[in-house]
């Protein structure tokens, strides 16, 4: 169940977690005036792939150990895996 944060004129910012099918909130719950919905600063993204600074930048000794893995598991495919 998603946690959205609200801001609300009176009672300042809250979370709300939302059960499944509930809409946005319109009105605060403690005080009844129109809230806001606000982008939320937690959200835990993980960019996967190339392209992005985790993938690209790892150290050597890191790499090095990700290719002697890769060695002695097979290929994969997006698929399946051959052992």
């Amino acid at each position: 169940m998603p946690i959205y944060e609200y801001n609300c004129s009176n009672c300042g910012k809250f979370e709300f977690l939302h059960g499944p099918g509930e809409g946005a909130l319109t009105r605060c719950p403690k005080c009844g005036s129109p809230v806001r919905r606000l982008f939320s600063s937690r959200m835990g993204v993980i960019f996967h792939g190339a392209g992005y600074y985790v993938t690209d930048h790892r150290s050597e000794e890191y790499k090095k150990a990700a290719r002697a893995d890769n060695t002695g598991t097979g290929s994969c495919s997006s698929d399946s895996c051959s052992k």
